[in-house]
């Protein structure tokens, strides 16, 4: 079978290896269907992904059918269409403990630190394997895992009913930010840089977008709250600059959400933040999110409706990833599709 592993900085080869077979009784065979290409893919591709371990299989955006499974295996039957949870935890350390394993001690994101789904085959244990309806089209079902970043931003901000929600970007992920918050009953402002993107953004259901290149951020924001401030930020631009802006626009109480993995540090003041008694969260992953989004995704309230802008066959990958290179204004989210 077909694997596509990254060796060094744009050294990515597709190779021949054997087809896997269950070894362990609750292994799972997963045959994909679609991979999606995620950002951070891209960054580990460019060697400037700071958690991954080279040379790495990438790919942890995955639906595909069961192929085979384990003689334990019990929630899963062969042809089932199933997504992948691409977190594997400890279940003892502090963090899951205390209902967060996608911040283990031990963590390992299937793509990341351990081998990924841009494969023809791969075997993962049941618990990470989770299933949806077949009538949930395949290009759709595929979001899902990104959607649970979005569902995790907003959970970590405490994101509800009648709150006023800045998204900073307008990427995948502040669009999934951007649609978990509105299903949650709040107001959504989406911020860019980019017109094109914000438009996509206010055809998702943004109540206001605002290009922060011709607008004030503070002045529209201020205008929109009518003075009071927004109450949640959720970073996904991921820049010092996001930080310091959002704790300035934040209402008293209010919540920023960081998504970021930039290690450069923010200018960032104690007054504002013990002033107005914020509360800043850090998100990553998700935890505990695919039940919630599958059932959202099943019952038609949660879609894409556009974000999928390109597919390529699993053998035109180093196309894919010239091309998203070439053309990133083009592209929200990119496909490998495999048979």
């Amino acid at each position: 079978m077909k694997v596509a592993k990254v060796y060094a900085k744009k050294d990515l080869r597709l190779e021949e290896i054997e087809k896997p077979s269950i070894s362990k009784p609750t292994d799972v065979l997963v045959r994909p269907k679609f991979v999606g290409i995620c950002g951070s893919d891209v960054h580990l591709y460019h060697g400037a992904n700071p958690l991954a371990i080279l040379p790495r299989i990438m790919g942890h955006e995955i639906v595909g059918v069961v192929e085979d499974m384990g003689k334990e295996v019990k929630g899963l039957a062969v042809g089932d269409h199933v997504v992948i949870d691409p977190i594997s935890f400890c279940g003892k350390c502090y963090a899951c403990r205390h209902n967060m394993p996608n911040v283990c001690e031990q963590l390992i994101v299937f793509g990341v630190q351990g081998d990924g789904g841009m494969r023809e085959y791969f075997t993962i244990p049941e618990k990470q394997v989770l299933k949806f309806d077949k009538s949930l089209p395949w290009e759709e079902a595929v979001l899902i895992e990104p959607f649970t970043i979005g569902a995790n931003a907003t959970l970590r901000g405490n994101v509800g009913i009648g709150d006023t929600v800045v998204v900073f970007g307008a990427g995948p992920i502040g669009i999934a930010a951007l649609k978990l918050a509105k299903i949650k009953g709040a107001a959504v402002m989406v911020t860019d840089i980019v017109d094109d993107k914000l438009d996509f953004a206010k055809k998702q259901g943004a109540d206001i977008i605002v290009n922060t290149s011709k607008t004030d951020l503070f002045e529209a924001v201020k205008d929109w709250t009518k003075g009071e401030g927004a109450n949640k930020v959720i970073d996904a631009v991921c820049v010092p600059k996001m930080l310091e802006d959002g704790v300035n626009i934040l209402s008293p109480a209010g919540t920023f959400v960081n998504l970021s993995f930039n290690a450069t540090p923010a200018q960032l003041a104690g007054l504002p933040i013990t002033r107005k008694q914020l509360t800043i969260a850090g998100s990553r992953l998700q935890s505990y999110q695919f039940a919630n989004v599958i059932r959202l995704m099943e019952s038609g309230m949660l879609r894409g409706n556009g974000l999928v802008t390109q597919k390529f066959p699993f053998s035109d990958i180093q196309k894919a990833f010239d091309f998203i290179d070439a053309n990133p204004a083009q592209v929200r989210k990119a496909l490998l599709e495999f048979f």
